[in-house]
């Protein structure tokens, strides 16, 4: 279900959040450069980030405004039904993902199960710029039905990269997962789009 834009958006036009169909776990590979979720349209922003301030002389760069703080990814409610168990945020990373200037959060969470090892879901969070303004969830990088679990997680030039473990059968115990694969996202042309990757999964 689309998510409505907030009036103070930190992005032009703020992600859309469109829930990506379940794709059945063990069918990984043909995921691979496909829409993991659609945004909508991102607007050039007009002006130039912090515009307060002196401006700068000739041949001097121009003064930098406070720095933009990321969205908390533990003050969120993410829509991952966990059956009433509690929701955990394993891992997390920031970084300016559309290229306005103001930082995302990406988010590994799972539900808080006693055993076992409970998928991850993957999540982009973004904070209006009001001090007031509270993070929300804005797309779903990867659904838990993917049945895939995030061990590492970064954001570097706005290239959001997971090393993801699973299974590769039903018949593999949920304690020991023995595939490893690398996932890669871009914000590009209005869309989280995944990259190729050398090896779309591999035993372990």
């Amino acid at each position: 279900m689309p998510h409505s834009p907030a009036e103070s958006a930190p992005i032009s036009e703020a992600l859309a959040h469109s829930r990506t169909r379940p794709v059945h776990w063990l069918a990984t590979a043909t995921a691979m450069a496909a829409v993991i979720a659609v945004g909508g349209l991102v607007q050039p922003a007009t002006g130039t980030p912090a515009a307060t301030g002196t401006a700068a002389a000739p041949g001097e760069p121009p003064a930098k405004g406070p720095q933009a703080t990321a969205p908390d990814p533990a003050a969120v409610t993410y829509p991952l039904d966990c059956k009433g168990a509690p929701q955990t945020v394993t891992i997390s990373a920031q970084g300016d993902l559309d290229g306005d200037g103001r930082p995302e959060t990406v988010a590994a969470v799972r539900c808080q199960a006693g055993s076992g090892t409970p998928p991850h879901a993957i999540y982009v969070l973004t904070q209006g710029p009001a001090d007031t303004a509270r993070p929300r969830v804005v797309a779903t990088l990867l659904e838990a039905a993917r049945r895939q679990t995030a061990t590492e997680l970064t954001v570097r030039d706005g290239l959001v990269t997971a090393s993801l473990v699973g299974y590769s059968s039903p018949d593999v115990p949920r304690y020991s997962p023995d595939t490893k694969q690398l996932a890669k996202w871009r914000w590009r042309d209005g869309k989280f789009r995944q990259e190729l990757t050398d090896s779309a999964s591999r035993s372990v």
